[in-house]
């Protein structure tokens, strides 16, 4: 089963369920003043997304799909079902969808503190994010994906796991946004739009951006990112062309290999020595980034590791030799930090192959 497969539960009752999720054009458009740019929240490779505000008063965020979209209307449907079926408390809400000609948008719940990537790497904002609001992140991030991976239906793989697909409410609980969209759009217009595979270059693993594989644990990858980034307040791909020349797992694991992990944790962090539960955070992070799919935890595992109070019986992480360079204005470079160091590849030249989750 691939990642948002239809599968047998999927019947035309569901189908016609959707029908109670269908938005008026007029209402969204009098509800973002017309897509008014000062409402615009953000672009992605998938569209624009605009805050809105619905006559009952309940604030909205309204992503505007690219409408060079060839995909049918029914097609939309049936996997709108499968996001409409989603219900968890770190995965973003579907609260309805418009697909008037030409107009095909897809309303969510509004986030009041946006997404994790504007707090994390600003360096004014970020003084906000304490020990305890990122331990908060990173345990939602995991609970989300475990309901992804494990206990939805279909499983799901999100793809495109990274700082900015992880939305903040009121009280700082991360939800998972953007879940399914690459899959829901079809690869050829994913690649189409954004000119690289279904992910973010500095989050994909080695088996994802060689040669387009992924399951759960591809995901488990991305979220290793995050945590590191989490822990540092470093992006993972702003490493190239500053006065670092190393990339963030390499510098990450030289700290680990030292004993001075400490030295890794955001400065701007405020609170109580956060030791221990950093060098947790660490210590997972790594285990997620493993170079084999196989060495990798479920997130089901995670959730134990996050949950337990002590270090000393987690398996110990093995050196991460793959890292990704994104390169700005130029065909992303793909390389090993050790001997192996395969040709470069445009994103163009990557394939994309359905597998099985493990």
């Amino acid at each position: 089963m691939g990642a948002m497969a239809i599968d047998d539960s999927i019947n035309q009752d569901d189908i016609q369920s959707i029908d109670s999720l269908l938005l008026d054009l007029s209402m969204l458009r009098a509800a973002t003043d017309n897509f008014a740019e000062r409402n615009k929240l953000g672009e992605g490779g998938f569209g624009a997304v605009y805050k809105g505000v619905l006559h009952e008063g309940e604030e909205i965020a309204v992503k505007r799909l690219s409408q060079s979209s060839t995909q049918g209307i029914e097609e939309l449907k049936t996997e709108l079902v499968l996001l409409a079926k989603l219900q968890h408390r770190n995965l973003v809400r579907l609260v309805g969808v418009c697909l008037e000609e030409p107009e095909k948008l897809l309303v969510y719940e509004y986030m009041p503190n946006g997404s994790l990537d504007t707090l994390l790497f600003d360096d004014e904002k970020r003084r906000d994010l304490d020990l305890g609001k990122r331990l908060k992140i990173v345990n939602g991030i995991a609970r989300g994906l475990q309901y992804l991976h494990e206990d939805s239906q279909p499983r799901i793989v999100h793809r495109d796991l990274k700082a900015s697909n992880v939305l903040l409410d009121s009280d700082c609980n991360p939800k998972i946004s953007d879940f399914g969209l690459a899959k829901l759009f079809g690869w050829d217009q994913s690649q189409a739009i954004t000119s690289h595979i279904a992910g973010t270059y500095g989050y994909m693993s080695p088996e994802y951006a060689m040669r387009g594989q992924y399951s759960v644990k591809s995901d488990a990858f991305s979220f290793g990112v995050l945590v590191l980034e989490i822990v540092t307040g470093r992006k993972s791909n702003s490493f190239v062309n500053s006065e670092q020349s190393i990339d963030l797992l390499s510098l990450v694991w030289e700290h680990w290999t030292s004993s001075t992990v400490e030295k890794l944790v955001d400065p701007s962090m405020r609170g109580p020595s956060p030791g221990g539960q950093m060098l947790k955070l660490v210590n997972i992070g790594l285990l997620c980034v493993q170079d084999n799919p196989a060495d990798r935890p479920t997130m089901s595992a995670v959730h134990v590791m996050l949950s337990s109070n002590t270090t000393s019986s987690m398996q110990a992480p093995s050196r991460p030799t793959f890292c990704i360079d994104a390169m700005e204005g130029y065909s992303s470079q793909f390389r090993f930090t050790g001997d192996s160091r395969p040709k470069a590849m445009s994103p163009n030249d990557l394939s994309l192959t359905e597998l099985e989750p493990r």
